[in-house]
């Protein structure tokens, strides 16, 4: 359920409303527009409570949240959530591009990869240190020795930094290298990772599963919004469709659609959503038109020889670089910003 007073409404009285929903032992999610206040009230609501509220000096209106999901719903945050790390900005008109390889190979090649990164434009470095593979014989990353090799490229190129994060164990360590925890499609609900997730201290980017649907992916978000960490980005990365020609179908309608329904940024994955390197390009093309907050695309320096095998989907560097001027073209058409990283620093 949510309550909404006008931005006219004195702090006074908007505190009152609090009180009263906090001595009922619920929780209070405040979000406040550009034209009016919503209070969320998290836990069950009885219809005495609501009444009250109802009547209460200041409230406009008291609205019940029928989803599942509240604090993800639009209804409960009506203006895009923009997500503010060190001066890069996801969400809202902003289109933030993420870059890297699927894995941390070696000290070299991650700084390559990050100066090849920064130079195209690009504002986020990418890169696996643990990889939850199919076959328990594939390469599995290089583990924590990897977290350091990526924040020390991330540091000396001005790149914010991305890597994700498998169990609940490794969050914390995670969380001390990189900027942005992300959680892959098969985590999404990974329900004792999410909660750890809400209480992190760093914003996450949250895979769709490869075979959930709209509400299941904001349901898990749902968990880390709950936890209090309200810094959650959703991304589509394809899902299990009948074809077998591409590694997944990318579902474009999963952008507006996921837009429409919540506030939270929306990130487009062509890599994994085609596992194809000649669709990388449309796709994420499509993927911006579409209303996309950003992208995570695969680029590495030798992608036919990468450690985890998924090189076929990766771009090298002059198509990743090519890909980003075309980008700069394309975001003011469809009323997206690109911008470079203004050299943030370093978590390490």
């Amino acid at each position: 359920m949510i309550v909404i007073t006008s931005n006219l409404t004195p702090e006074e009285q908007v505190q009152d409303i609090i009180a009263v929903i906090e001595k009922e032992g619920l929780q209070v999610h405040l979000s406040r527009g550009a034209d009016r206040t919503v209070i969320g009230l998290v836990g069950g609501v009885t219809p005495k409570l609501a009444e009250h509220l109802r009547q209460m000096k200041g409230v406009e209106n008291v609205v019940k949240i029928s989803k599942s999901y509240k604090l993800a719903s639009r209804d409960f945050h009506p203006e895009d959530t923009v997500i503010d790390i060190r001066g890069v900005k996801i969400g809202g008109e902003n289109l933030v591009i993420m870059g890297g390889p699927c894995a941390v190979e070696s000290p070299e090649q991650i700084d390559e990869i990050a100066r090849l990164v920064k130079a195209a434009g690009g504002q986020v470095l990418r890169g696996g240190a643990f990889k939850p593979r199919t076959g328990p014989y594939s390469f599995q990353g290089v583990g924590v020795e990897g977290l350091t090799m990526m924040a020390e490229a991330g540091k000396r190129h001005g790149l914010l930094t991305i890597t994700e994060v498998m169990t609940p164990e490794y969050v914390d360590v995670c969380a001390e290298h990189a900027d942005i925890l992300q959680v892959g499609t098969r985590n999404m609900q990974n329900f004792d990772l999410l909660r750890k997730l809400g209480t992190c201290g760093r914003p996450v980017l949250l895979k769709r599963g490869f075979s959930a649907t709209y509400d299941e992916l904001l349901n898990a978000a749902e968990y880390i919004l709950a936890g209090g960490n309200r810094d959650v980005m959703l991304c589509e990365r394809g899902i299990r469709t009948f074809e077998t020609y591409t590694r997944n179908t990318l579902d474009l309608t999963a952008i507006p659609v996921l837009q429409s329904l919540s506030h939270l940024p929306v990130i487009s994955d062509p890599s994994h959503g085609t596992g194809r390197r000649e669709l990388v390009e449309p796709m994420s093309k499509a993927s911006v038109a579409a209303g996309a907050n950003g992208l995570i695309i695969e680029m590495h320096t030798d992608p036919d020889n990468s450690m985890t095998g998924d090189g076929v989907q990766s771009l090298f560097p002059d198509q990743f670089a090519n890909l980003l001027r075309d980008l700069e073209k394309l975001a003011p058409l469809v009323g997206r910003k690109f911008s470079t990283s203004p050299e943030p620093a370093s978590v390490v």
